[in-house]
């Protein structure tokens, strides 16, 4: 009998989440991010990443908010993904989620670096990768640059060298005008409650200054799902289930590079 009690209250608390994020108003957070005393300010946005289908499984709260507000996304992704032979194809892919996500294709540029090739224990050197990153950002006046933070979600080590090549710009005093966000890993448990981590992370935001911590619900969650199955080379059973259970479907926290 606890058993079903236990299931039964974890379904209303799923449903009742997902009922959070279908409300406009769910939080007086909802439309801080990037505003000044309540106006838009419409930046130039790099999304730094490291795979084709970061973007899918992880940014899509994030890309949603700022396509839905109009700022002018463009997205890096720093290697094919040819681990397992499938580069060219992944490429593509990656141009075909960008249409689910209003992002324009001409601003979705992969790279095929012989020095930033995909996979465990593939160290990249974050002077290259800053090098690249800080060519992209000039290419396209760049003055707001979001990726992983230094966990990237899975602990990819491709992630985290990405974040520290972005971090590797920041540091730099030429560049302080840039600014910096990172999204944020949480712990397994949040990781796959699904919608129900919005309460998790909007209690997060609340806790710390709101101009370090921004909290972003996916408005359209079923988009993630679209995005992610334009990436068919990857769309096998444990990412569909990905996909329905990780709270980077529902929700991005963003912190402040400082």
């Amino acid at each position: 009998m606890a058993w079903i009690l236990t299931i039964s209250s974890l379904i209303l608390i799923w449903i009742s989440s997902l009922c959070k994020i279908f409300q406009a108003s769910w939080s007086p957070m909802k439309n801080s991010f990037l505003t000044n005393g309540g106006a838009l300010q419409k930046r130039n946005v790099l999304l730094v990443i490291a795979h084709p289908d970061d973007e899918s499984m992880f940014f899509t709260p994030t890309i949603g908010y700022l396509t839905s507000r109009g700022h002018n996304i463009h997205i890096l992704c720093l290697s094919i993904g040819n681990a397992d032979g499938k580069g060219s194809t992944r490429k593509l892919e990656l141009h075909q989620a960008c249409t689910i996500l209003k992002v324009p294709v001409q601003n979705a540029k992969v790279l095929d670096h012989p020095d930033l090739q995909d996979g465990f224990g593939k160290v990249w050197n974050h002077t290259l990768l800053a090098k690249i990153i800080e060519d992209e950002m000039i290419s396209h006046g760049i003055n707001l640059i979001i990726t992983f933070d230094d966990h990237g979600v899975s602990g990819h080590c491709n992630h985290r060298d990405v974040h520290f090549g972005v971090r590797k710009i920041l540091n730099e005093t030429s560049k302080v005008h840039v600014e910096g966000w990172e999204l944020v890993s949480t712990n397994i448990f949040r990781k796959y409650s699904g919608p129900i981590d919005i309460w998790c992370s909007i209690l997060y935001a609340m806790w710390h200054h709101r101009g370090l911590i921004q909290c972003l619900l996916n408005e359209h969650p079923e988009r993630s799902y679209f995005a992610m199955a334009q990436h068919l080379s990857q769309w096998v059973w444990f990412r569909k289930l990905f996909v329905a259970l990780s709270s980077y479907t529902y929700v991005n926290t963003l912190r402040k590079m400082t």
